[in-house]
């Protein structure tokens, strides 16, 4: 196959592993905090791309700038949630808050069903056809603002995690919370923030997903198996594996729809996922248990 074919491949591979690794990124911070999986996260995907969605054509808003309400309209809701009914129902059982988040992503999906019907939406911005010019390849615009826009965010997040005082107090909960609850802090607030920063990274990725995907109440699908994939492969609660893994699995999308396919490129991520769970299951970078 010609070598241009096969760059070109890798190109889009990379710029839309950029977005999975920023969906997954918020999962791997619930995870890593709470030990729990989120099953909620594809459908409050879907809500925040039709957020986006709604700003841009009620609004006039651009989906990138549509950053400055989506980001903090998540958090709200991700916190809330978790103070007011995730963190009261769980009563303390990990177990529950999987069938709380499990009934949500069920409840939330039938709610957009309801309300936007079957129908599947695009957007259309004056770059949306816009090309730029790599030598020999030409790459849409609105992709690589997504990639470096989500390398960044996801940049952003590591340092807040590393260098910040709510940042040490998450690290500190996720390491062991019954010490962190013994030194002072507020474990209860520290779930509430870290959930609520899981779902502001999905506000995120849907304002650097709406310029180049589409949304339907079943969008979610599309992108839970893909970040449950990531977070497996680069290990549970690693944020550098997220991003290697979000990496990963963006090329093999790409060249398995390249030699198999469009519709079937996404049989290579889960032909990952079984792999990794039957060879190391504690993913590339995750803790061997």
């Amino acid at each position: 196959m010609d070598l241009t074919i096969l760059v070109s491949a890798a190109l889009n591979g990379l710029l839309i592993g950029g977005i999975y690794t920023l969906v997954a990124s918020g999962l791997t911070l619930i995870y890593g905090v709470l030990h729990i999986i989120n099953f909620a996260h594809g459908s409050m995907l879907m809500l925040a791309m039709f957020g986006v969605y709604y700003l841009l054509t009620k609004f006039g808003l651009d989906p990138y700038l549509s950053l400055l309400v989506m980001v903090p309209l998540m958090f709200a809701l991700g916190y809330l949630l978790y103070k007011g009914l995730i963190g009261k129902l769980a009563k303390g059982k990990d177990e529950n808050i999987l069938l709380i988040t499990l009934g949500l992503s069920i409840l939330i999906e039938n709610l957009a069903l309801m309300f936007f019907k079957g129908d599947t939406r695009t957007i259309s911005v004056s770059y949306s056809d816009t090309m730029v010019d790599l030598g020999p390849h030409l790459v849409s615009l609105p992709k690589i603002i997504s990639f470096v826009a989500a390398m960044a965010l996801c940049a952003v997040l590591g340092l807040v995690i590393q260098r910040t005082d709510i940042g040490k107090a998450i690290r500190a909960v996720a390491k062991e919370r019954v010490g962190a609850r013994l030194v002072g802090i507020d474990v209860d607030r520290v779930f509430a923030i870290s959930y609520g920063i899981g779902l502001a990274t999905l506000g995120a990725a849907a304002c650097l997903l709406m310029p180049i995907f589409y949304v339907s109440p079943t969008t979610g699908h599309v992108f839970v198996l893909v970040a449950f994939t990531v977070v497996v492969l680069g290990g549970m609660g690693s944020f550098l594996g997220a991003v290697i893994g979000g990496l990963l699995v963006g090329l093999t999308e790409s060249f398995g729809g390249l030699f198999l396919g469009e519709s079937l490129g996404q049989i290579g991520i889960s032909l990952i996922f079984i792999l990794i769970l039957l060879f190391r299951p504690s993913g590339l970078f995750g803790a061997k248990q």
